[in-house]
């Protein structure tokens, strides 16, 4: 944040010297800020091109140039469609306080989306079927092309806004924590649940103090996958339903003929047939209260809330992936997704 603000009083040289030193976003530009630190302006190289030609002044202050009109946002937002400043080709949107002060920055390049949400990312198991990939090696922590399968998650959901992310541990955590810290280095948070005891793939939510989000995302650690967090969440809204889950397709062939019978009548068939199945992909979305329904720091798998959920008459959405999607719990499973790793960019 240091390296995009300038104060009031500087110069345009000093801006510029600022200007060029920045890194790794999509616009160079600057945010004006006065002695209260209240933003006052943005500053592109543009801005300082016209300046120049107007008054070839290099120690002009750029309270004087910035453009006072800028576009911004406050921090009180709770679901941001993006689009809408894509479309005035933004490139760059600052999220400021009630004060005017500067929060963040939204880098619309790099961003998809702005979702309110707090995710649980699962990673306390022991990876059996990976032996011996996971003796000493937490499965979550296996590299996946250049980094670790468990980062190409967490930074998707980074590219989706999500800011705040638990990740339960048990087996070989210690790896998981001295790797990501606190999450600062990426620009999130990031805070371990310590499993002492096998919790299935939801008891871990119930050690939670206080999640802050009205809906929470939850995920497994061992996926592979460019899933639209956005369209998951936008459909779980739109249904007004109590969870959602991402789903993907499962085919079945059959090699035989399949009768539909009337008794021992045989009334139609259908000649090697193919069937299509939505199937569970590890991916959820839920209200907050629901963890009030998960036994406390019990063993407890997600899909007992959703059966729950089911016999209750209460509403379970499920929403297709139409990207790519790798459940990494085998070999075989390894194997195919270092393999297609290395085709995503060709």
């Amino acid at each position: 944040m240091k390296n995009i603000i300038i104060h009031k009083n500087k110069s345009i040289l000093e801006a510029l010297e600022q200007l060029n030193s920045i890194r790794d976003v999509s616009r160079l530009i600057l945010f004006v800020y006065d002695d209260n630190e209240s933003i006052i302006g943005s500053l592109t190289d543009g801005d300082i091109r016209r300046a120049l030609v107007r008054n070839k002044d290099l120690n002009q202050k750029v309270s004087l140039v910035c453009n006072i009109n800028f576009k911004f946002i406050h921090s009180d937002y709770d679901f941001l469609n993006l689009n809408e400043y894509r479309k005035k080709d933004l490139k760059i949107l600052p999220v400021l306080s009630a004060e005017k002060q500067l929060i963040k920055v939204l880098d619309l390049e790099r961003i998809k989306s702005v979702l309110p949400l707090e995710c649980m990312i699962m990673a306390g198991g022991r990876g059996k079927r990976l032996s011996p990939l996971t003796d000493n090696t937490p499965k979550p922590m296996l590299i996946l092309g250049d980094k670790p399968i468990i980062e190409h998650n967490i930074d998707r959901l980074i590219s989706y806004g999500v800011t705040k992310i638990y990740i339960s541990v048990k087996y070989l955590g210690e790896q998981i924590k001295e790797y990501f810290g606190d999450g600062s280095s990426k620009g999130i948070s990031i805070e371990y649940i310590w499993e002492n005891k096998p919790l299935g793939t939801a008891g871990a939510l119930t050690l939670v103090e206080k999640f802050n989000s009205r809906n929470v995302l939850l995920m497994n650690s061992d996926l592979f996958t460019n899933v639209d967090f956005e369209d998951l969440y936008l459909s779980f809204l739109k249904s007004d339903a109590e969870m959602a889950v991402s789903s993907t397709e499962y085919k079945v062939d059959v090699p035989y003929a399949v009768f539909e019978t009337n008794g021992d009548e045989v009334i139609d068939f259908k000649e090697k047939p193919t069937f299509f199945y939505q199937s569970n992909a590890g991916i959820y979305i839920l209200k907050k209260e629901l963890i009030d329904e998960i036994p406390k720091n019990q063993y407890y798998d997600i899909t007992d809330l959703m059966e729950k959920i089911v016999k209750e008459k209460r509403k379970l959405i499920y929403n297709p992936i139409t990207g790519f999607w790798i459940d990494i719990g085998k070999p075989v499973d390894y194997d195919y997704a270092k393999n297609f790793i290395k085709h995503l960019d060709h």
